[in-house]
């Protein structure tokens, strides 16, 4: 009984971490698909933007549906653990092997499309370079979100500070580039002092070397995600079999 007791703690704290996390994804899925001012809203009503981002776009849906489901696994496995539910257990099992499987279709289809995520971001970039020469200095949701991206990622445009040349900002202002363009420097950012300053990238380089610099860690927490998984299937599993050994319903 110690054994198939510590189980049954494991199982309800597990489950219970499992229900928290759920509940905050969730939270953030709304707030995703409430806040109009987001960068994914504003990619989304982005000019030229290509077709398939629409659908990459759903991530708020996608936050909604995972944090959903991580709400009833934390149910089942912390109910199925303290009401000693058959039941319960296998529903937890079988929904955790399904969302398994499904993250191991989904890391396969993402290693063989690679080449088509390639021509998306190819394409999301031209868009956002259109708009940014478009609106950046005149529309001001446009040109504050910009500004709040920039400075939290230290960069510049989306690839490098070029993408301003030609746009209202750069033209009003006697061709000068914003000022995240030359960090450090008192003086306006013309293009000399911009093509000067060797620590600024553009944001989506930026973004692709945080990727990169954390490919291990990534790869780390996936596998750690997958151990858990995998875990939590052996030991309600092990909690069933004991039940039903034991004749409980």
């Amino acid at each position: 009984m110690g054994c198939f007791g510590f189980l049954k703690v494991m199982m309800f704290v597990f489950n219970g971490v499992i229900f928290l996390a759920g509940a905050a994804i969730l939270g953030v899925g709304i707030w995703v698909k409430v806040d109009s001012s987001s960068i994914l809203s504003f990619l989304g009503n982005m000019e030229n933007a290509p077709t398939e981002l629409s659908q990459v776009l759903n991530v708020g849906y996608l936050l909604i549906a995972i944090g959903a489901l991580l709400l009833v696994i934390g149910f089942l496995g912390c109910c199925g653990a303290v009401r000693e539910s058959k039941c319960m257990l296998m529903l937890f099992f079988i929904i955790v092997l399904v969302v398994f499987i499904a993250e191991v279709a989904g890391a396969i289809v993402i290693l063989v499309f690679r080449p088509l995520a390639d021509d998306l971001l190819n394409k999301v970039g031209t868009a956002a370079v259109q708009n940014i020469r478009k609106d950046y200095g005149q529309n001001p949701d446009i040109t504050g979100l910009w500004n709040t991206t920039m400075n939290s990622l230290k960069c510049c445009g989306f690839y490098n500070s070029s993408d301003f040349v030609g746009s209202p900002y750069y033209v009003n202002n006697n061709n000068r580039f914003p000022p995240q363009c030359c960090p450090g420097m008192n003086s306006t950012c013309t293009p000399t002092g911009a093509g000067n300053t060797t620590t600024i990238t553009g944001c989506f380089p930026k973004i692709k070397q945080l990727i990169n610099d954390n490919t291990v860690v990534i790869v780390a927490v996936a596998l750690g995600i997958a151990v858990l998984e995998i875990c939590a299937m052996v030991v309600s599993m092990i909690l069933f079999c004991r039940i039903k050994s034991m004749g409980v319903e």
